[in-house]
């Protein structure tokens, strides 16, 4: 006897339906996190395209005034993001010549600290894709043995009956395992990939800081603070030392 899924859900127990719903519930939050994160993702990348040369040559030029501009116009690059503070600071405000090593200390420990809470802030979110996919097929499995233990219970109160008696009631119950492990899948992919371009943004900014420090320091060749792409590698530089696509 084949059952649609509309025909299992009309003879689902309350308990079952109401695990069923938690696990549609949760797979819709995944899915607006993903959105929300891809798209948060993918402005920034585009902001940081067009702010690095912009940036690298007001630096060059030490044009400060200019480089803490354009920190504040680009508001969606993590890159600009992470050096914000420093620009924000009173000895980038009147910069004329050279700086001294307390201030280049000063600069470092700003800039380390703009990039880990741009981290922090990129992987907002990521922590619903991590509880998902670890306990979704969980959910799943508790409506499951709960089907099965209503399936035979109502076995023994019928007072017998064969596989025939029970297969809707399990098939009622493993419906519930499929959904969570339809959920709880997506949710692991999704929560590796997020996790994967944050670890490459994390290096960007740390690259990021510490060129900023060693021009601050000593002169840089122009192309500093620039992106550009390798055509024989294929491969992207930032702020002067190669770092992985996203």
């Amino acid at each position: 006897m084949n059952m649609s899924l509309l025909e299992l859900w009309e003879t689902m127990g309350w308990f079952a339906r109401g695990v069923i719903v938690v696990l549609l519930f949760m797979s819709v939050y995944v899915a607006a996190v993903a959105i929300r994160k891809g798209l948060q993702l993918r402005r920034s990348r585009k902001a940081t395209l067009e702010f690095s040369p912009l940036f690298g040559r007001a630096l060059q030029s030490r044009e400060f005034a200019a480089a803490r501009e354009l920190v504040e116009r680009y508001e969606d690059s993590h890159l600009a993001a992470s050096l914000r503070r420093v620009f924000a600071s009173a000895k980038f405000r009147d910069a004329r010549g050279d700086f001294s090593g307390a201030e280049i200390a000063s600069v470092q420990r700003t800039a380390e600290l703009g990039a880990l809470e741009q981290v922090a802030q990129l992987r907002r979110g990521l922590g619903v894709l991590a509880t998902t996919g670890a306990t979704a097929p969980f959910v799943g499995l508790l409506g499951t043995v709960v089907g099965v233990v209503n399936a035979f219970s109502g076995m023994a109160l019928a007072g017998g009956g064969g596989i025939a008696a029970i297969s809707a009631g399990i098939a009622e119950a493993l419906v519930a395992t499929a959904i969570g492990l339809l959920v709880a899948i997506p949710a692991v992919w999704l929560y590796n990939y997020f996790t994967n371009r944050i670890e490459f943004i994390s290096m960007e900014l740390n690259y990021a800081a510490e060129e900023l420090v060693d021009f601050l320091a000593g002169p840089l060749e122009p192309q500093a603070f620039e992106r550009r792409e390798t055509a024989s590698e294929g491969e992207r530089v930032v702020a002067g030392r190669p770092a992985p696509a996203y």
